[in-house]
Parts: structure tokens; C-alpha cells; sequence
């Protein structure tokens, strides 16, 4: 009995069979991507690592705040102390602010080298009434 097309759509697959295909091949390289997006990864991190290293340099001084004093209405007063390597000078700026979060005044303290905790109480002239007092940065030199 011959089959007709119509009569034969009914009980063939679509797509065809699986031994109609050609055999796939094996899967190879399938750790190669995972490798270089891991490769991708670490550059961007350690790069990202050196611009924040660049960005905020090494924390290796760092000064702290005892008490200030901006009462008077023509200067402020500061007490800090100051930590960094023994055998390494450095410079504070310090800076008083008024109410505003302006700059009313400010100075740079050299820290001479020989110890590394010193404390330091210092004067700078305002421009105006400040409202705070405070070390803006050290850096060594």
C-alpha cells in the first residue's frame, strides 16, 4: 500500500530523527572562557588596587585631635598628636572652618623627625569666627 505524503506527516518527526543527524562533536575548550574572564578579573581588581593606592597613598602618618578651641573671634587653637615613622619628618596642614564649612584659616606644622607620637598645640590666625578646628592631612617629607 503506497503512503501517501499527507498520511505520512502524522507519524514522522518533524525534525527528522536522531540518526538523520550528524554525529555533534565532542565538547572541548569549555574551561578556556571561564580562564580568561578569571584572567579579565584580576587585572581590573589589581588595577583598581593601585589607583586607590595612588588615590590615598600609604596610611603610614596619621594625626588625632585632642581638643580645639575657636572661641576667640580672630584665631583658633588646636592640640593634636601625630603618629609616623621615628625616622621620617612631616608636615600637618591644619585649617579652621566657620559655620558654613568655609576656610577661615589655615597652616602647615612641620613634624620634625626623631620620634614617632608627638603631640603639638598650636595658634593660627581666623579671618573670621571659626566654628571648628581641624588637621586637613599629614603627609611625610
Amino acid at each position: 500500500m503506497p503512503t501517501d505524503e499527507a498520511g505520512d506527516r502524522g507519524t514522522r518527526p518533524v525534525l527528522g530523527t536522531p540518526d538523520e543527524f550528524a554525529p555533534r562533536p565532542a565538547r572541548r575548550g569549555r574551561l578556556v572562557p571561564y580562564v580568561v574572564m578569571a584572567l579579565i578579573v584580576a587585572v581590573i581588581a589589581g588595577g583598581w588596587g593601585y589607583v586607590m593606592l595612588r588615590a590615598y597613598g600609604n596610611p603610614s602618618v596619621s594625626a588625632d585631635v585632642i581638643t580645639f578651641d575657636a572661641s576667640a573671634p580672630d584665631s583658633a587653637s588646636i592640640t593634636f598628636t601625630v603618629h609616623k615613622p621615628a625616622d621620617r619628618a612631616a608636615m600637618c596642614r591644619i585649617q579652621a572652618l566657620d559655620t558654613h564649612h568655609l576656610e577661615v584659616g589655615s597652616r602647615e606644622v612641620d613634624i620634625p623627625k626623631g620620634r614617632s607620637d608627638l603631640e603639638f598645640s598650636e595658634r593660627l590666625r581666623t579671618s573670621a569666627q571659626a566654628t571648628a578646628v581641624h588637621v586637613d592631612y599629614c603627609d611625610l617629607v
